[in-house]
Order: C-alpha cells, then sequence, then structure tokens
C-alpha cells in the first residue's frame, strides 16, 4: 500500500507553490533551520519526501503533530489524508487513535527507570499503574501524546537514550531544539571517528617503513 497518498491536484500545486516561493527566499528567520531539520528527520524516519511532510504541515497538523499523524496511519495502515480529516473535525488525538482501530499501548516507549518529570509523568503512570491488558483503556491528553511520539522518533531516528530527551524536555527544551543537537552532536561524533580512523591509518603506514 503507498504510505502517502494523492491530494487533491489544485490543493497541492498552491501549497507547493507555496513552498517553493519561500524557499528562494535566502533570509533565514529565528528557528527556521531548526524546524527545517526537524522536518528532514520526520521524513527520514518515515521513508517520505520532506515536501509530502511540508504539505501536511501545510494543511493546518502543527510540526509537531506531523509525527502523530503520520505514526497513526502507519499502525492503522491508512492514507495519513484520512487520519488528518478526522483530527481537523476538532477530535482529539485519542479519539482518532481509538477511531482507526488503534489503542493508548501503541504511544509507549520504554524508558530505564521512573519517570517524574511534569511533562511525561502523567503518562508514565497511567501506563504503571495499570496491567498492560488495560492499557488500552488508559486516557491519554494531545499534549501525552505529541510528547510520546516525538520521544520515540528521536529516541529512535538516532539512538539516542529516551531519558536523556526527556530530561531536555523537563528544562523547557522544543523538539526542534533537540532535534538540532542530537544531530550536530552526531556529526561531530563521526568527524572525531573519521579523524580518529585516518590517524590509525596513518600509524599503520609508518610501522609498515
Amino acid at each position: 500500500m503507498r504510505f502517502m497518498g494523492i491530494f487533491l491536484t489544485g490543493l497541492i500545486f498552491t501549497t507547493v507553490s507555496a513552498i517553493e516561493s519561500r524557499a528562494i527566499d535566502t533570509r533565514v528567520l529565528p528557528g527556521e533551520e531548526a524546524l527545517s531539520g526537524f522536518l528532514l528527520t520526520i521524513g527520514n524516519y518515515y521513508r517520505i519526501p520532506q515536501t509530502e511532510v511540508m504539505i501536511i504541515k501545510e494543511m493546518g497538523i502543527p510540526a509537531y503533530e506531523v509525527p502523530v499523524l503520520l505514526f497513526i496511519a502507519k499502525k492503522a495502515r491508512v492514507e495519513p489524508e484520512n487520519i488528518r480529516d478526522f483530527r481537523l473535525r476538532n477530535n482529539t488525538w485519542l479519539e482518532t487513535t481509538l477511531r482507526f482501530g488503534l489503542g493508548p499501548q501503541i504511544f509507549y516507549v520504554a524508558v530505564g527507570g521512573g519517570i517524574n518529570d511534569a511533562l511525561y509523568g502523567k503518562a508514565y503512570g497511567c501506563y504503571k499503574h495499570k496491567p498492560k491488558k488495560e492499557w488500552k483503556r488508559i486516557v491519554l491528553s494531545d499534549d501525552d501524546i505529541i510528547n510520546l511520539v516525538n520521544l520515540k522518533l528521536l529516541s529512535e531516528y538516532y539512538g539516542y537514550p529516551p531519558e536523556k530527551i526527556i530530561k531536555m524536555r523537563s528544562q523547557g527544551r522544543e523538539f526542534c531544539s533537540i532535534n538540532d543537537e542530537i544531530r550536530k552532536q552526531e556529526r561531530k561524533d563521526l568527524g572525531k571517528e573519521e579523524v580518529r580512523a585516518k590517524n590509525e591509518r596513518g600509524k599503520g603506514k609508518k610501522e609498515i617503513e
């Protein structure tokens, strides 16, 4: 099944045109680079073009909720626009999840130790105090689901400890900023590995000589 459906032609043309018109504007607004990087991460994680991620965002789904839409669509095996249309009819993310035959258990992200963070504590408390067979009855708010899905996105995409992401969120960091920091750290570590490998090759060459 194609993961991304075909949007209405006129709407795509209008949206993509708007995106392209902004793309030629060389001015970088505060946070724009971090937002662009976050949307790129979403596209890479769900294996869809960044342009399609932008189309979903431009059609009324905030950036931090785009991963939720794509996650539910993937789990339910339906086209993303079906999720979008139902969500935009003033339904919560939990109502949307239930409507497509899923339950709140799909949002759980395994972590080490107890979570007492203000942003995640309530959700993890719900999972902790109910047996797994009752997780489908858990009531999660939109914020709970948004935080859990983005936690899953970043921790799985980068192979980064979810506990560290939760800590950064507790410090008031937004997901764009967290994604940007992890991405830059990953590049820095890769650079160190390349230098180390180069030094090892040079050392081996000298030993041979």
